[in-house]
């Protein structure tokens, strides 16, 4: 694996699971990853719930576009990540791919993505442990409010 490793997060509609993955590892690496992340099926916008439970944790994403997977997004990435995307997300040999069992946070509220960020959260700090590379931020799941 090189100094700075690449990685890809794959999920459909690339509006929920991956959005918040991507969003965990490029804030908890420090930018010792190169992060991306993609859809089968792009949406039209990041789920709004999803924005906003990442701003509990304070992570903006308000910003980010859902983007459609491509053969090159896979090709220069040294690990895949997939996220209920199936049989759409091309294979090369050599590349590292994991599939993370995850809800999708589509159609849900706020209060029901809040386990789903946090067991993300928890799949990226031990994707960290075993890149070798230490989180910048220590874990703090934020609590609901009030």
């Amino acid at each position: 694996m090189p100094d700075r490793p690449s990685v890809l997060f794959v999920c459909v509609h690339n509006a929920g699971r991956s959005q918040m993955a991507a969003a965990f590892l490029t804030h908890l690496s420090g930018g010792a990853v190169d992060v991306r992340s993609a859809g089968s099926s792009p949406a039209d916008q990041v789920n709004p719930a999803v924005v906003e439970a990442m701003a509990e944790s304070g992570i903006d994403i308000s910003t980010e576009t859902p983007k459609i997977l491509t053969t090159e997004a896979v090709q220069t990435s040294d690990v895949v990540i997939t996220m209920g995307c199936g049989d759409t997300c091309p294979v090369f040999p050599g590349k590292r791919y994991l599939d993370w069992s995850l809800p999708d946070p589509a159609g849900k509220n706020l209060a029901a993505i809040r386990p789903i960020r946090n067991e993300i959260e928890n799949q990226i700090r031990a994707l960290l442990t075993d890149l070798e590379i230490p989180p910048i931020a220590p874990a703090q799941t934020p609590s609901p409010p009030s």
